[in-house]
């Protein structure tokens, strides 16, 4: 297993990753808008996209989902919680940040907390992480924490949107503290961390409750 960071894309300047296993097929950790450039970056690493998993349903991270499942077939992946923001609710805040413009998903793939999607010898354990938006998720990946917009380099992710919640926040927050184990933490925006890390200097994951 190899994971590849590509340019920080869209407005918000979000993060999205490809893990490339050993057969050269290809998860995407989120889909942000510029499905061109990450079809030739998929094309560069040689690989074939065959599963998106997104982290939340919010347009910046899921614009490029449909382009991408239309020249690839890939399998979109959502929490049921987040699904309608995938489908065209106004909650993917799609008509504040890019004018309107995120097309909608045609084939939806329903993950839970705890489920387990594996792709070849990669295995991503789900963890739901409300409070940035009610559908939130964590992957989970060898020693690597995927955490979107739950947790950040220093912060957190907003939760003054539909459906946020700093208290629902703050016990996903919780929750990931007492992860066993550390990890690599590669979230929606901004640097790379470690978990150690974030418990130490963190303020919102220290005091999370």
């Amino acid at each position: 297993m190899e994971v590849f960071m590509l340019l920080p894309l869209s407005v918000c300047e979000t993060n999205c990753y490809v893990v490339r296993t050993e057969k050269n097929n290809a998860c995407l950790i989120d889909a942000p808008d510029s499905p061109d450039y990450i079809l030739s970056e998929l094309d560069r690493l040689g690989v074939t996209l065959k599963k998106i998993l997104l982290t939340h349903g919010h347009c910046d991270h899921i614009a490029a989902a449909a382009a991408l499942q239309d020249k690839t077939g890939c399998e979109v992946c959502v929490h049921p919680l987040d699904r309608k923001m995938l489908e065209g609710s106004k909650d993917n805040l799609a008509d504040w940040i890019m004018g309107g413009k995120c097309q909608s998903v045609k084939s939806i793939t329903e993950i839970s907390d705890g489920d387990t999607i594996t792709l070849d010898e990669v295995s991503f354990k789900v963890l739901h992480t409300p409070g940035h938006t009610r559908g939130s998720v964590c992957y989970i990946c060898d020693d690597i924490l995927f955490s979107g917009d739950t947790l950040f380099n220093m912060s957190i992710g907003r939760t003054d949107f539909p459906g946020g919640s700093f208290e629902t926040l703050s016990k996903s927050l919780s929750k990931l503290r007492e992860l066993d184990g550390e990890f690599t933490l590669l979230s929606g925006h901004g640097e790379e961390s470690t978990l150690q890390y974030e418990r130490k200097y963190n303020h919102y994951l220290r005091e999370a409750k």
